[in-house]
């Protein structure tokens, strides 16, 4: 196995550069969001699951993206306003990204080629795909869009056992 993951940097919603290797020995879930998504209230799924599991590791990271159906208009602070008063995030947001195409941020762009997305390659098909990286950095599970974090909980109980 590898842990290439953590040689990554994206810039968050403040515009920071950040590097991944400050999530060393966390339990990683990537999800590309939007904000004007049908499946936007996955944010508050994703949330409970930070809150019931961040003290045994788990971190997730949001980056936005515009690339479906314009669902991701605003701007940074758009974003964090509507996920914050709308949802109450309280975990790491990035700075809006590109996850398909020339442009996909290197980040997605390792996530696509270590977990295809089955017969029809290896592109994100819509919002809210996740990646699941181990505490090694290794990703091990993508999760569809429509997969809601409810069920991704059960994967997670048995991951983060210590």
């Amino acid at each position: 196995m590898n842990n290439k993951f953590y040689e990554f940097e994206a810039k968050n919603i403040a515009g920071e550069n950040t590097s991944m290797s400050i999530y060393k020995g966390k339990t990683v879930l990537v999800v590309n969001t939007a904000s004007k998504c049908g499946l936007t209230p996955q944010f508050e799924g994703l949330e409970n699951l930070y809150q019931k599991y961040k003290d045994d590791g788990l971190v997730i990271l949001g980056f936005p993206c515009n690339q479906f159906a314009n669902q991701e208009p605003g701007d940074e602070k758009s974003i964090v306003n509507g996920c914050l008063l709308n949802y109450g995030v309280s975990f790491p947001m990035f700075s809006k990204i590109d996850v398909n195409g020339d442009d996909a941020h290197p980040l997605y762009k390792y996530l696509k080629s270590e977990l295809g997305g089955g017969i029809f390659g290896n592109k994100i098909k819509w919002n809210f795909t996740k990646f699941l990286i181990d505490s090694e950095g290794n990703p091990i599970k993508r999760f569809a869009p429509t997969t809601k974090p409810e069920k991704i909980d059960t994967y997670l109980a048995k991951k983060l056992k210590k």
